[in-house]
């Protein structure tokens, strides 16, 4: 779910009551932002900006249903006026920029001074500037998300590693605060513990991530995976029978639509490179005469799928889905989902590349001129997917599957918080939870270090099947990516 990008700069928590402003009285700094054809930086009054008088400390957790929810609490939003912003009116900023309210709510807030530019009231018809902070105070509504516990796989003076859990976004950002990697850390260790996270991992994906303890510490490795001296490799799980050899793809990508970060397959977009080996795969499980589908052991979207043909897209077959080991060479936006999708066998639970009702039939499979859907088209059905209906992944239609995806996703629920009007959501189901895509390994590529997670449950063997539980070194697929290297040169 994409939701306003405006960076977090303090909150205050319950008892609910009007929101009373103050300004930073201490900050100073130099913020970049004289006009686009020069690179000098002047200093800036940080006293515009606005925050709200507390930091709740303990944070307002409380665990229940198996998930981690925050209670919901005052905050103030601050951000720099943005080049791309620079001429247009503050309304039409929000309204293509931010989908967390409607555009009526936006300009409500705007009428009442909820939202201010350099701390001062305005209308919805203001002309942003270079230089210009725009403040939006709200109630905030933090999604619950998992109860899992952050596993810690190694630690030292300098430096955590850690399994991340699916859906649980690494920093604050849109709706999330509390509810992030960095903040659940620091209230476990103490209001002084300030983690800093060294690689990047999207909400939904889980698996490896380093959290270091000290600026020296992060800079050290934040240099090692710039300079391309660390290796990483993922595991998914897809849609069908992958092929059994190393598949190596070098599409390009393109974002196609900032405000919901959606990428795909172009000629015209960036270098992209990423390797494939299957790991495992696993034939449909078949329904026994007279079996109901609540008695299935995992839900049915996991084990019986239509799989797209691959290519042509044609006819669909069931074919069960498979484990497969990913080795990014390149490091672009969702470049594994968007890969895979490419390729015909996109993550079998993936809300966005595996989803019939935004990409059509073929799921966006070998379409890198756009001439299957145009990007217009794939941006307005993904645009409504998690308001008025869930973001269901591909569109399956026998009785057992559809018993599967009556469990709601997280959607709009019809009622109003009773402080701020706002809509509130449903509680997430499985796919707002949970992405089939594991940060597995991270290892220096001269030996110094190597790092490991356990397979996530979703990639061992069904019930009943034999397959790998645990996954052999990365020599094949480091191979694979040097081969077609030396065949470029």
């Amino acid at each position: 779910m994409v939701t306003s990008a405006i960076s977090p700069v303090g909150s205050t928590t319950l008892p609910l009551a009007p929101v009373a402003y103050t300004r930073n009285p201490d900050a100073t700094s130099t913020q970049p932002g004289t006009e686009a054809d020069t690179k000098a930086t002047k200093p800036v009054d940080d006293s515009r900006i606005l925050i709200t008088p507390c930091d709740p400390w303990p944070r307002p957790y409380f665990l229940e249903g198996g998930l981690r929810r925050v209670a919901p609490y005052f905050f103030t939003y601050n951000t720099w006026c943005k080049e791309r912003w620079r001429g247009r009116q503050l309304i039409d900023v929000f309204e293509s920029e931010f989908r967390d309210r409607d555009i009526e709510y936006y300009r409500a807030a705007m009428e009442s001074g909820q939202v201010m530019v350099n701390s001062e009231p305005i209308s919805p018809s203001y002309i942003l500037k270079n230089g210009d902070l725009i403040s939006h105070t709200t109630h905030r509504h933090e999604p619950p998300i998992t109860a899992e516990p952050i596993q810690i796989i190694h630690e030292d003076e300098d430096m955590m590693v850690i399994n991340k859990p699916s859906g649980v976004p690494v920093h604050p950002a849109g709706r999330y605060q509390y509810n992030s990697v960095v903040e659940i850390m620091k209230s476990e260790r103490g209001a002084d513990f300030l983690p800093r996270p060294c690689n990047r991992l999207d909400r939904l994906t889980s698996g490896i991530m380093f959290l270091a303890k000290n600026k020296r510490a992060a800079d050290l490795l934040g240099s090692q995976i710039v300079k391309r001296t660390v290796r990483k490799e993922y595991v998914a799980r897809v849609v069908g029978r992958f092929p059994d050899r190393e598949v190596v793809c070098d599409e390009p990508i393109l974002q196609i639509s900032p405000k919901l970060g959606l990428n795909r397959v172009r000629a015209n977009g960036k270098t992209a490179r990423t390797v494939f080996k299957r790991l495992a795969y696993y034939p449909p499980l078949k329904k026994s005469a007279g079996t109901e589908a609540s008695e299935v052991a995992e839900p049915v979207a996991l084990d019986v799928i239509d799989d797209i043909a691959p290519r042509d897209g044609s006819a669909k077959v069931q074919e069960g889905y498979s484990v497969v080991r990913c080795l990014p060479v390149t490091g672009r936006t969702h470049q594994i989902r968007v890969h895979l999708q490419f390729l015909g066998h996109p993550i079998q639970n993936d809300p966005i590349y595996a989803n019939q009702k935004v990409w059509g039939f073929n799921l966006g499979c070998n379409d890198p001129e756009a001439q299957l859907n145009s990007d217009e088209d794939i941006i307005s059905r993904l645009s409504r997917m998690g308001k008025d209906e869930a973001a269901d992944a591909v569109a399956y239609h026998d009785e057992m599957v559809d018993a599967y995806h009556k469990k709601r996703e997280e959607k709009m629920s019809g009622e109003l918080c009773t402080v701020c009007d706002t809509p509130l959501y449903t509680d997430p189901g499985q796919q707002e939870l949970s992405l089939w895509l594991h940060s597995l390994r991270y290892e220096d590529a001269e030996g110094a270090w190597s790092y490991c997670s356990p397979l996530p449950r979703w990639a061992l063997p069904p019930a009943g099947m034999d397959g790998p539980v645990n996954v052999g070194g990365m020599e094949d697929l480091v191979t694979a990516a040097a081969a077609l290297a030396l065949n470029e040169e």
